[in-house]
């Protein structure tokens, strides 16, 4: 069962958290807290989707809009005391990358020629308290960095300097180790981020954007000898991130959603013997229905994936590879309508145990 815990663990962050409700790239687990000893692994996820739409009633194509991207993790886990862990994280929990195809012009996409690129990192640090009845208390802050650029065909472009701003994590997690049970729940506090913004190039001004608060349901149980399943609940408050600097010329804001997000992964995990163990999941984010921006034409997604781990030692390889099913979407402003969308992740965790 210990081999089958890393799988789960590893399967959904090789392959990204991509297109998990409005720019997340990473599903902030805790995970790491419950390796044993002291542990440090490494990830890297790379993801391809495939994101195009139309108007004019299917008479004029935007091509596909969302370029490919790569993601990494890096954590650290330690014991201090038999009763207390520490792990420490870097990742980057929200980004965007969009490239409209062509350039403006007659019969053109009205978006073509349009970028737009987030970026972000954190740095969290996480202690856990164990007591006596498998019972434990999680808590932490996390440091965060974003910037965004901004260059629409409609001639508007924006720039914002890197802000960094602090929040916390709070959580509580129950054990039973003879079945390999565990359930975690963690919440995450909003980040919001005093943005100064450069529009056009010359006219500077600041704004405010809220990364959201989350709560996340991880977990895990043994349901046969050598055979676990393990999923997760995780809620974000998406409604709450809007992006709009202050001489944005449309009467919208240049990002925001509608609703909040609920996303749903469940899969089995298997050891076939004591080098390699394998998983598949599943995950499901409901679509709204909602009319979204031309940044982010998606509405839900479906997604199946596939893990394998390899065991040497102390060392532990995860490969995974997810095909997602984007959800079809209506877009504001010009009425572009996105159907038949897709994506595939791949990615590799390397885990060390010292």
């Amino acid at each position: 069962m210990k081999h089958l815990a890393l799988v789960t663990a590893g399967m959904l962050a090789a392959t990204s958290g991509a297109y998990a409700g409005g720019v997340e790239r990473s599903a902030q687990s805790v995970a790491i807290l419950f390796e044993q000893g002291r542990y440090v692994e490494l990830s890297f996820g790379h993801f391809s989707p495939d994101v195009s739409g139309t108007v004019g009633g299917g008479a004029v194509s935007s091509g596909n809009m969302a370029p490919s991207y790569n993601s990494w993790s890096l954590g650290y886990k330690m014991d201090i005391g038999e009763a207390l862990d520490f792990a420490m994280i870097i990742d980057e929990p929200i980004g965007a990358d969009v490239a409209y195809p062509g350039a403006l012009g007659l019969g053109s996409y009205p978006l073509a020629g349009s970028t737009a690129d987030l970026r972000s990192s954190a740095v969290t640090g996480i202690l856990r308290y164990k007591f006596e009845n498998n019972v434990s208390v999680i808590g932490g802050l996390r440091y965060e960095t974003v910037k965004g650029d901004v260059a629409l065909s409609s001639g508007y472009r924006m720039s914002t300097n890197y802000d960094s701003e602090i929040g916390y994590l709070v959580g509580i997690a129950w054990e039973k180790p003879e079945i390999a049970a565990r359930v975690a729940l963690t919440y995450n506090s909003a980040i919001t981020h005093n943005l100064e913004s450069l529009e056009q190039g010359v006219v500077p001004g600041t704004f405010e954007t809220e990364v959201p608060q989350s709560l996340n349901l991880e977990f895990q149980t043994g349901i046969a000898k050598d055979t676990l399943l393990f999923g997760s609940v995780r809620w974000v408050d998406w409604s709450a991130f809007v992006i709009d600097p202050p001489n944005y010329p449309l009467p919208i804001p240049l990002v925001s959603y509608p609703e909040d997000r609920i996303t749903y992964n469940l899969g089995i995990g298997r050891r076939f013997n004591e080098t390699w163990s394998g998983a598949v999941t599943l995950g499901y984010e409901p679509s709204d229905g909602q009319i979204t921006g031309n940044l982010g034409p998606t509405d839900g997604f479906k997604s199946i994936g596939l893990a394998a781990t390899y065991t040497m030692d102390n060392l532990k390889i995860t490969g995974g590879v997810r095909y997602v099913d984007i959800g079809d979407a209506t877009t504001n402003v010009v009425g572009g309508s996105f159907t038949d969308n897709s994506g595939v992740g791949v990615g590799i965790r390397i885990g060390y145990t010292f």
